[in-house]
Parts: C-alpha cells; sequence; structure tokens
C-alpha cells in the first residue's frame, strides 16, 4: 500500500523567507516550528491587534512565535485573535502562554471545545500505522485536555472573526471539529490536518519536508469516513495554494492534481490497512483496541 502522493518540488509555494518566516502572499507567512507549522496572517507592520494568528505550535514554542511576530508586525503587537484548526497538542502547546501574555481570544470549533476546557482528553493514538518513528513515538504524546476556557470562544457559521475575506469549513476526521480556512478570492486554503504535505509518520520526511500530498496524520485520525469526505470537499474547492498544518506550502496545477488523486484514490493513499481506528464497515471511528 502507498502511502503518499508526490508533488513536483517545483510547485512550493514558500521560497521566500524573512527572518524566521516563509511569505506565501504579502499578508500570509508560516513558520516550522520543530514538527508543525504555525501560520500568521496579516500585512507586514500591521501593528498591536492588526493580525491573526493560526495555531500555536508545540509546547515551549511560545517565545519563537512571539519573536517572529514582532519580527514581522512590529514591537508589542498582538494578535487580534488566536484561531485553531484543531486542539491536538502540537497544535496548541503555547496557546495558554500566548493567549495570557497577548491578552488574546481564542476561537475554535465548539466540537473541539471539551479538550480545550479542561473536560475531555482525545482518544488514544494508534503507534501500530503508518510504520514511522513518528507513529511509534505517538503513545506518548500529550492527549490534554488543557483548559483555556477564560479566553475561548465558539466560531460561528458563516464567519470568521476580524478575518471578513476568509470563511471557515468544519473538516472533521483528525479531530471532531477540525477546521480548514478558505479565501475565494486567490483560491487560498489552511488546511490544518485534514490532509499534510509530507510524511508526518517519518521522522527523516519531517526533517527534510519533502513535498507529498498525505491523508491526515495516520496515527491521530480517529475517524477516516469523515476524514474522506473532508478531503474531498476540498479538492472540490480547487485551490491554488495550500498551508497545511505539516510540510512545505504548495501552489499551482500539480498541488490541484495531487489533491484530486488523494481524494480518488483516499483508502488506498490515506487510510491504514489495519489500526485501532479502522473498521470493517466504511473506516468507521470506533477503536477496537
Amino acid at each position: 500500500m502507498k502511502h503518499q502522493i508526490p508533488i513536483d518540488p517545483e510547485a512550493r509555494a514558500d521560497g521566500d523567507i524573512a527572518g524566521h518566516l516563509h511569505i506565501v502572499a504579502p499578508d500570509i507567512a508560516y513558520q516550522l516550528l520543530a514538527m508543525v507549522n504555525v501560520i500568521y496572517l496579516g500585512d507586514p507592520g500591521a501593528g498591536d491587534r492588526g493580525w491573526i494568528l493560526i495555531d500555536a505550535g508545540i509546547l515551549g514554542a511560545g517565545p519563537a512565535i512571539a519573536h517572529a511576530a514582532e519580527e514581522r508586525f512590529g514591537a508589542g503587537s498582538r494578535p487580534a485573535a488566536i484561531l485553531l484548526t484543531h486542539g491536538h497538542f502540537d497544535h496548541v502547546g503555547a496557546l495558554a502562554l500566548l493567549a495570557a501574555r497577548w491578552d488574546a481570544p481564542i476561537f475554535a470549533h465548539e466540537l473541539e471545545h471539551p479538550y480545550l476546557n479542561g473536560t475531555t482528553s482525545y482518544p488514544a493514538p494508534d503507534p501500530t500505522v503508518g510504520g514511522g518513528l513518528m507513529s511509534m513515538l505517538s503513545r506518548f504524546y500529550p492527549r490534554g485536555p488543557i483548559d483555556v476556557s477564560a479566553r475561548l470562544n465558539r466560531l460561528v457559521p458563516d464567519a470568521l472573526p476580524f478575518l471578513p475575506d476568509w470563511t471557515w469549513i468544519h473538516t472533521p476526521g483528525h479531530s471532531p471539529g477540525h477546521i480548514s480556512l478558505w479565501r475565494p478570492e486567490d483560491r487560498t486554503l489552511i488546511a490544518g490536518d485534514a490532509f499534510i504535505t509530507t510524511n508526518q509518520e517519518s521522522a527523516y520526511a519531517v526533517l527534510v519536508q519533502k513535498p507529498e500530498i498525505h491523508g491526515p496524520p495516520m496515527y491521530y485520525t480517529p475517524d477516516w469516513t469523515r476524514a474522506r469526505a473532508s478531503v474531498e470537499a476540498l479538492a472540490a474547492l480547487e485551490p491554488d495554494r495550500v498551508i497545511a498544518g505539516h510540510g512545505p506550502a504548495m501552489q499551482g496545477p500539480a498541488l490541484r492534481a495531487a489533491l484530486h488523486r488523494l481524494a480518488s484514490e483516499f483508502d488506498d493513499v490515506a487510510v491504514p490497512k489495519h489500526g485501532r481506528y479502522v473498521g470493517t464497515a466504511g473506516h468507521k471511528a470506533t477503536a477496537v483496541g
């Protein structure tokens, strides 16, 4: 079984680097922090409350995120909000620290709130799938919950706070309240972990960031039926540019072709042959171990 779809390296959309950031568009930059991307939306020099942070990286990433934000937006610049694609440990590691430092509201889909308000832990990861070191280590990854309820807000349909040109799309599967962000005017997609652009199961691939289209990280995806539907919905948007939670930003026809192939071959490419969350009927998210 194959688990990746190669993309022409020429389709990378992250060629320009400013300070610690990859520049994808004049108002979009991202930062790779060990194993995960955080994204900065806003024009350079936007100043205090003039920008948005998407996700909050791994534990200990707070100083690096704050430093990059000051480089891009100006000294003392705080975001208008922190927006989460979902609440897994590698996307919220510095969330509590940064939200307190910046006195910033946090927005997430209401189905993610139990993992962010101290109520519920995520399902156990499955270290048996994917075949790489990152998968093997997943048994040790934090499952939460964390508690940022004092600053936590619910996303409302058909709107994104402080981002009038963007919409959010519910893309569950990797987590119940996972969202992706879409800007129609330039067909830019922030995919989170609905699909990714490197082999996140492999430590070597994470290190070198070889561009490949993959489904969501196998070891942390409990609902493959919904994950497939989410990829199909995102492929139907025909994005011209994608920034995922893991892997380099990609763009153009090669990206779209690879994404359509992922959608059409999802069961062969993305879904493990066996695993804790792989059922016998439609890959339903029923734990079997």
